[in-house]
């Protein structure tokens, strides 16, 4: 399978790193197999650290091996489960072992919901009824170093942003 992941630096050899802040599905390495989505995330880094140059990187990753050998968890949709799980990682609470997360990205229209379902402004059910109107790119978050090993450099392409 093939996969992105943007940013203002090349990724060659992918690591894992323990977010700033809050993420979805918790520290490690995230792609997408959208490259539009990559990206939009080149983008909003570029933009965070005021960097000129974005980086689309473009990996293979061993899918079937890793669902063979690791510990995955897979959201085919923004679901009650999946609703749940994110609200717990973007809590800072642990989830549980795993190695590998495949599910939907919570973009920034996504993340509103998410928001009012958090702080109580609507309840579980609207907002999972919000979510099913939207259409959403995946995300696959590398956890464990030992997930790293199922996910292979392949290029880089490189944008200037002005």
């Amino acid at each position: 399978m093939i996969c992105y992941h943007g940013s203002d630096v090349l990724v060659d050899v992918p690591k894992i790193f323990e977010a700033a802040r809050p993420l979805d599905f918790g520290g490690g390495f995230y792609v997408t197999t959208s490259r539009y989505q990559a990206n939009k995330w080149a983008v909003k880094v570029c933009y965070r650290n005021n960097s000129r140059i974005k980086y689309v990187s473009r990996y293979d990753f061993d899918i079937e091996r890793a669902k063979r050998d690791l510990v995955v968890i897979q959201f085919a949709v923004a679901d009650e489960k999946w609703l749940d799980f994110i609200c717990k990682n973007r809590s800072g609470q642990q989830t549980g072992s795993y190695d590998i997360v495949i599910g939907p990205v919570a973009d920034d229209k996504v993340y509103r919901v998410v928001v009012e379902y958090e702080n109580g402004d609507v309840d579980k059910q609207t907002a999972l009824k919000k979510l099913k109107t939207e259409n959403l790119c995946d995300q696959i978050l590398f956890h464990t170093d030992k997930s790293l090993e199922y996910l292979k450099y392949l290029d880089t392409e490189e944008f200037d942003n002005e």
